[in-house]
């Protein structure tokens, strides 16, 4: 889950296989007495907390590409800056032709990056005022 993107129609699968496991598959006539997508939510808005995959999947996926962006060091990190992005940063790199899936998959993430990446002042040694 944390190095390819898993399809959607796959997730909605697992999804099922879920829902029915909570709500007893042995009986036909059962009801479903609150959709599946409110039991994913947040405890905090009336749900039980349980994982929404797609979301999960993307956040490890953010999670790979947050590796490569901190730890350019990294055997990883430097196979994939030079088949992908050698002449920039990962948050210029491209898909690019013949990529792999692993490396589309990251970059299906990298716009949550951006999203989430702010810059902190730390001490204030490194501000130029």
């Amino acid at each position: 889950m944390n190095c390819f993107k898993i399809p959607v129609s796959l997730i909605k699968e697992f999804e099922s296989i879920s829902a029915n496991f909570f709500w007893n598959n042995s009986d036909n006539n059962k009801i479903h007495w609150i959709a599946w997508k409110k039991l994913c939510g947040g405890k905090k808005t009336s749900g039980l907390g349980f994982k929404d995959l797609r979301t999960f999947n993307l956040a490890m996926l953010a999670k790979q590409g947050w590796r490569i962006f901190k730890n350019p060091n990294l055997l990883l990190s430097r196979i994939l800056k030079a088949r992908y992005f050698s002449r920039g940063e990962f948050f210029d790199a491209k898909v690019g032709c013949n990529a792999s899936y692993t490396w589309r998959s990251i970059l299906d993430a990298q716009p949550i990056l951006e999203d989430g990446i702010r810059w902190h002042i730390g001490d204030g040694r490194s501000v130029q005022v």
